[in-house]
């Protein structure tokens, strides 16, 4: 067999199943989300579709594809059927570069952590496009907050990810799981624990979970940039950010919680597995017990506390590196607490009150 063409074989593998695992991982994300809320709500959640409710994806399914796609009249039929396809493939992608284990990677890239980011930032484009083919004026609105929140997320999101290949020395995301083989995740570490934080909060705004879910608030502007769509459209937005959470859930593992790397007793997917479970289940747990910010409080907490403390983080990484053992590890622990608790108290201070006579020419 040529080598071009076995090279091909390797890569059309992988994506094959990642294109069949992927959506049936999502559609059962949907329904431990729903059992896991319900029991938070003292609910019972699906229970009528096959033993547990388990088989209640698969009639939400066969419900999306027999629904009616409808098409606002006067919108850009082209955008409008274009955005869900291009939001759901930057998905899907993301995970070719993602090591499921020891050899479990479809495409191990020397810039993977590079290519996740860049390839994750595409979803913008098509929130935007649907906002804008819609012809809504609350698809629009929901399009315009997706556009600003995750540019103000993604700058602080990235500093607290260039943490880690700072320290290894590689943007391969195989070469950084080795580097923490042996239990010496970088969990354990005062930058990788601000880091872990960070990127967690950072990464629930990038993929419009609660409480950063402003760009779809069913309060405030009906369901955002998705309120237009139906059938299976509505399915693939769906479908992308439950894909989005698993995968940024299996980027946290990777970068600080030692990828595949555990004891000997299980295989390495299977930790990796467990690492990424552990990482969608607090994403859920945090829908089921957190309010939704207000949009100037979504903006701030960005700008104000994200930014200054990633970039505390990032001098305290190399404090640390500098400086090893207790004095670097009491410098970076002094330094990002500091100026999270500074930034803190500034974000949250109360604003003077406007003189009654503003508020009545308002």
């Amino acid at each position: 067999m040529p080598g071009w063409l076995l090279t091909l074989v390797q890569l059309a593998i992988p994506m094959v199943l990642i294109l069949v695992l992927a959506p049936v991982g999502m559609m059962y994300l949907t329904w431990l989300e729903r059992k896991v809320i319900a029991r938070i709500q003292d609910r019972f959640g699906p229970n009528r579709v096959g033993p547990y409710g388990l088989l209640q994806p698969v009639a939400d399914g066969i419900k999306m594809l027999t629904k009616e796609d409808l098409v606002p009249e006067g919108a850009d039929r082209f955008c409008h059927l274009l955005a869900p396809i291009l939001i759901v493939v930057p998905a899907l992608v993301l995970f070719t570069v993602l090591p499921f284990g020891r050899n479990l990677v479809a495409a191990p890239l020397a810039t993977g952590l590079l290519f996740f980011v860049a390839v994750g930032a595409t979803e913008t484009l098509a929130i935007f496009m649907a906002g804008w083919g819609s012809r809504n004026k609350f698809s629009l609105l929901g399009a315009v907050r997706t556009a600003a929140q995750l540019i103000a997320y993604e700058v602080p999101l990235v500093i607290s990810l260039a943490v880690v290949p700072m320290i290894v020395g590689s943007l391969n995301l195989v070469e950084i799981v080795r580097a923490q083989e042996g239990f010496q995740w970088f969990l354990f570490t005062p930058w990788g624990f601000f880091g872990f934080l960070l990127v967690m909060v950072a990464g629930l705004a990038e993929v419009n979970r609660t409480p950063f879910d402003l760009p779809e608030a069913e309060s405030e502007i009906v369901a955002g940039f998705h309120t237009e769509y139906s059938g299976m459209k509505f399915a693939l937005f769906y479908m992308a950010e439950f894909l989005s959470a698993l995968a940024i859930s299996a980027l946290l593992a990777v970068l600080f919680l030692g990828g595949w790397d555990g004891p000997g007793l299980l295989p390495d997917w299977i930790w990796m597995g467990a690492k990424t479970f552990l990482m969608i289940f607090a994403m859920i747990w945090i829908r089921g017990t957190w309010p939704r910010f207000r949009i100037d409080q979504l903006m701030g907490f960005a700008w104000k506390v994200l930014l200054p403390v990633s970039l505390a983080n990032l001098f305290g990484a190399a404090l640390w590196s500098l400086w090893p053992g207790f004095g670097g590890n009491l410098a970076s622990l002094g330094l990002v607490g500091a100026v999270f608790l500074g930034t803190t108290h500034l974000w949250l201070r109360p604003r003077p009150h406007l003189p009654t006579h503003w508020v009545e020419n308002c």
